[in-house]
Order: C-alpha cells, then sequence, then structure tokens
C-alpha cells in the first residue's frame, strides 16, 4: 500500500493563444503609383498577466517599397506600430498558489498579408498577421505516491567506476600532449 505526499512544483497552469489581423494606413510622402515590397522587422514584445488573460505588448516596423511619379521613381516609407493584444487564458489550474510568471512565444511573427494603395490613391494600406502563444507558470500542489519497498529504478546500479577495457582506453600522456601545443 502506498502513502502519499503533496508537492508544491511550479508547472504550466493556464494557456492561450491568439491570431491576429490588423491593417495599417501609411501615408507616405509621394502619392504612391504600385507597391513593390513590404517587410516587417525589429519585432520586440513583452508579456504581463492581468487578471484572468495575458497582455502582449509589443512594436515593429513596417517598410514599404513603392513607385511614385507615374513609376517613374522609387523610394521606401518606414513606419514603426505599436500593438496591444489581450490573450484569454484557459485555466488547467485555477487553485494555483502563484501565477506572476508569464512567457509569450510568437507562434507567427508580424508579417504582412497584403499591401495595397488606398481607393483616393494617396495611401498605403497594410494588413499584417501575428499570432501569440502565452503560458502562465504558476506554483501547483501535486499528488505523489510513496513507496518504501525498493523501485525497480534504484540507484544502486548506477555506478562511476571504470571497468578494465575503459581503464586500458585512458591516455596517460593527454595532459602532457596539451601542455606542449
Amino acid at each position: 500500500m502506498a502513502e502519499y505526499k503533496e508537492i508544491i512544483t511550479k508547472a504550466v497552469v493556464a494557456k492561450g493563444r491568439k491570431m491576429t489581423l490588423s491593417n495599417h494606413t501609411i501615408n507616405p510622402p509621394h502619392y504612391p503609383s504600385s507597391i513593390l515590397g513590404c517587410w516587417i522587422i525589429n519585432h520586440k514584445y513583452e508579456a504581463r498577466k492581468v487578471d484572468n488573460n495575458v497582455e502582449v505588448c509589443g512594436s515593429f516596423d513596417i517598410n514599404v517599397w513603392y513607385s511614385h511619379h507615374d513609376n517613374t521613381k522609387t523610394s521606401v516609407v518606414t513606419e514603426k506600430v505599436d500593438y496591444k493584444d489581450i490573450v484569454k487564458l484557459k485555466y488547467r489550474d485555477p487553485n494555483c498558489l502563484d501565477d506572476k510568471m508569464v512567457t509569450a512565444r510568437a507562434l507567427q511573427q508580424p508579417n504582412c498579408v497584403e499591401a495595397e494603395v488606398s481607393k483616393k490613391g494617396n495611401k498605403i494600406v497594410v494588413k499584417v498577421e501575428r499570432e501569440f502563444l502565452v503560458e502562465v507558470i504558476g506554483e501547483t500542489k501535486v499528488c505523489v505516491a510513496i513507496y518504501h519497498d525498493k523501485c525497480s529504478c534504484d540507484d544502486d546500479e548506477w555506478e562511476d567506476e571504470l571497468d578494465d577495457k575503459e581503464f586500458e582506453e585512458i591516455d596517460p600522456d593527454f595532459l602532457m600532449a596539451l601542455e606542449e601545443e
């Protein structure tokens, strides 16, 4: 018959995941004729727990390469975008003791899905997607069975001694060879 003990340990007590599609309007200095390329760089973010959600706050730069003056010239316009995503949590352990530690991982870095010239022809509209997975790590109790009899995974089988073959393979001049180099 087993005896039971409660152990307090850190574990993932809640998780959440969120995909976001957002539109950003960029005002270039020249009326754009066409979009030649769009890319997103310098993504930075941090996460914190707020009530039963995780707030992911971050920023990234949108770079748009476009033509203007009836496709006779090109330019690149850059705009920094700040965002705040609220990720709802699903709790596995509603009775956790402490749930202040949060990790966030971008499953999909901010990525340009589409960039086009606005209908009025004076702005650029960029559609961006991003996705986050967040985990809350907290202290929780687990119950384990204690067996006082020997277990099949007893540590007595693990020894740090060398057998004869391993001992013969040791090079006694190893340290001397290192000093000569």
